[in-house]
């Protein structure tokens, strides 16, 4: 029976992977600042489930969650990396303290999980690390320039990550969601404090006040754990995992225009070599 340990499972897709998994009969690692968030969920599953309090950016809580999991269940299969917050600010605009805290959680405390489960999993030459990025992670839109360099930052650790513990038998999946209807872009979705004038045509229309998409995303959570689990099955995994029709939309229109511009400026890329 496989241990999944799962961050941010208060709310959204975390907590309907920790209730799927825990479904499944698997034992799950349920995890949230509050621990009373998702004591519900260990409470409906009393053999299998186990509710900790875990802020990742805590490097304490992190170890001690790591251990806590490791001495009821033997060992951690599947590490979720699903815990983080949304920020919208126009790049000037943005506050430097609210910027390092999105990078905290964003990505140092997904680092920090990875590195705490590692060497069990490369001890037994086995195990999968599951990191939630999201479309932010290879497209960036006006007003998310920060958290898309969390989710750039994460992917780009997990593309090396990958190939670091593929030949051990470890996999790597980094998961990109679309909109779903969650509370990511309500109660999760922080915002730079002062807007400026200049960019309310861009940025400024993301902002939280301005933003009617909260409540009407087409994305169902319920759905999603499903096809994690058959990624993760899969002989032929993905490593970047596409969740929502709009996720499939916005990244084809991306690596489309990205593949016309390297063909655009081909000639002039290559004028920068030695002479053959």
């Amino acid at each position: 029976m496989p241990t999944w340990f799962i961050t941010g499972c208060s709310t959204g897709l975390g907590r309907a992977l920790a209730t799927a998994v825990l479904d499944r009969g698997w034992n799950a690692v349920v995890t949230a600042r509050s621990v009373d968030k998702v004591q519900d969920i260990a409470e409906a599953h009393h053999d299998n489930a186990l509710a900790l309090a875990l802020d990742v950016t805590d490097s304490a809580q992190v170890t001690a969650a790591i251990e806590r999991a490791e001495a009821r269940f033997g060992s951690i299969d599947v590490l979720v990396n699903n815990a983080g917050h949304g920020y919208r600010s126009a790049v000037e605009e943005a506050d430097d303290a609210e910027v390092e805290a999105l990078f905290a959680t964003n990505f140092h405390g997904p680092v920090a999980l990875i590195k705490a489960v590692l060497p069990s999993m490369r001890s037994r030459r086995a195990g999968a690390i599951v990191n939630v990025s999201s479309i932010a992670g290879q497209y960036s839109a006006p007003g998310s320039g920060y958290y898309s360099a969390t989710k750039f930052a994460l992917e780009g650790m997990s593309d090396a990550l990958r190939k670091e513990v593929g030949p051990l038998g470890i996999k790597v999946l980094v998961v990109e969601p679309g909109a779903f209807r969650t509370d990511f872009a309500g109660r999760s979705l922080q915002q730079s404090p002062s807007a400026i004038a200049d960019y309310a045509e861009t940025a400024g229309l993301r902002r939280k006040e301005n933003d009617t998409s909260h409540g009407r995303e087409p994305g169902d959570p319920a759905r999603a754990p499903q096809v994690v689990f058959d990624a993760l099955a899969s002989k032929t995994p993905p490593f970047r995992l596409l969740l929502g029709s709009d996720a499939v939309a916005v990244i084809r229109d991306e690596l489309a225009t990205r593949t016309k511009e390297v063909d655009t400026w081909e000639a002039a890329s290559k004028t920068t070599d030695f002479p053959a």
